[in-house]
């Protein structure tokens, strides 16, 4: 009996109540999908697998675009910002937010504010603020305001948004010195978030370089370098944060101090990463595809760079979506405690020092909303580093 055909020509074979088809055909990627696989899939990239698999992370994409965003806003911040940083209103002092309505008197008047009262209670002596309802205020958009230079090199004076003429806006309050709160996290932006790049990118050349020496040369060069991660690690983190940032000298101009805290970050938060680095490369370089590499007359940099890193790349990528927010975090610490950047530099760390007493927290609590960014920056880079971490797994 007649073995039957596929309609494609392709030999039809049973065995065993199930059937397989068989292509006789020479194999040719271009030709398209075959036997249930793409053939795009099958010759792309790594980098555009790992671009496909973290598509499909919905909430790191989410903390991607988050990210994003905020660091797109370093360069313009004095456009985006209502008010220059330091910008002082002596007539509104600790003033609390106002808020933005749409409405007044149930007709539409768009985008606009009520203008303040003060009064002091001689009582209590306490300040307190009346919205004057009988008054909206409109908000202006891409106007001209207080002038600002970009980097302190180009000069401009256009901004966003702007207060209404001859009104306030304080979105999210004032401080003690009557200045813009929202104005001043915006600000702080550029410092926190460079902060923290800056230092992972100190940490990752100090861990990558001593960490490859030890895994690639072993013997007594592994030794010392372990030797000096353990004395490095032995000493307490905050107290040494604590002890090198009290030892800069109080007369440094702010961009010294900057540079000063970034080197310190990241000079104590490299040897998780050399330590994870070195064992890695103990690991990878007795596997056989090391081996087959070097058989067939790879070069030691190919070697590297298309086996050794690739296969820990997931493990990098996730220290350094994790280290970034610590950097953030200790250049927060540290400003809190007054040991860190100092005025007139405007970090979140810096804003968070003038609310660190009990009134803050009782009187003036809009003066804890710089935690608000430092939560949602460290919380979308554990996110991005999840989704990373996954998509570059090559065994996930």
């Amino acid at each position: 009996m007649a073995r039957p055909a596929h309609p494609h020509g392709r030999p039809l074979m049973q065995e065993a109540g199930r059937r397989h088809f068989v292509d006789t055909a020479p194999f040719d990627p271009a030709t398209g999908p075959a036997h249930g696989h793409d053939a795009a899939t099958d010759t792309a990239s790594a980098w555009r697998l790992i671009a496909r698999k973290f598509l499909r992370h919905r909430l790191a994409v989410a903390s991607l675009i988050i990210l994003a965003a905020m660091y797109a806003t370093i360069p313009v911040v004095e456009f985006l910002a209502p008010y220059e940083q330091n910008k002082r209103h002596g007539d509104m002092l600790y003033a609390p937010p106002q808020a933005v309505h749409l409405f007044h008197e149930g007709a539409f008047r768009g985008p606009f504010v009520y203008p303040y009262r003060a009064h002091f209670d001689l009582e209590s002596f306490q300040r307190s603020y009346i919205a004057d309802t009988s008054a909206p205020q409109p908000l202006r958009f891409l106007c001209r305001g207080e002038p600002y230079h970009y980097f302190g090199l180009i000069a401009g004076d256009r901004h966003l948004l702007c207060p209404p003429e001859g009104g306030s806006l304080f979105l999210l309050g004032t401080d003690k010195l009557g200045r813009d709160l929202l104005s001043r996290i915006i600000y702080g932006a550029r410092i926190s978030l460079v902060i923290g790049l800056a230092g992972v990118a100190i940490s990752f050349v100090l861990g990558l370089f001593f960490g490859g020496i030890a895994g690639y040369f072993g013997g007594l060069t592994d030794a010392a370098v372990q030797r000096l991660i353990e004395i490095v690690r032995s000493v307490p983190e905050l107290p040494l944060w604590l002890a090198l940032s009290a030892a800069l000298p109080p007369n440094w101009s702010p961009l010294a101090i900057f540079f000063g805290i970034t080197l310190i970050l990241g000079l104590l938060d490299w040897p998780g990463l050399a330590r994870a680095v070195r064992s890695k490369l103990l690991a990878l370089r007795e596997e056989d595809f090391v081996a087959a590499a070097e058989l067939m007359g790879a070069s030691p940099r190919h070697v590297i760079q298309r086996h050794l890193i690739p296969n820990f790349m997931s493990h990098l990528i996730a220290s350094a979506t994790l280290a970034i927010p610590t950097m953030i975090l200790g250049e927060t610490a540290l400003s809190f405690l007054g040991l860190g950047l100092r005025p007139p530099v405007t970090s979140w760390g810096v804003l968070l020092n003038e609310a660190q007493n009990l009134a803050a927290v009782q009187l003036y609590p809009w003066l804890l909303l710089p935690t608000v960014p430092v939560l949602v920056t460290v919380l979308a880079y554990n996110f991005l580093g999840d989704g990373l971490r996954d998509a570059a797994d090559p065994y996930h």
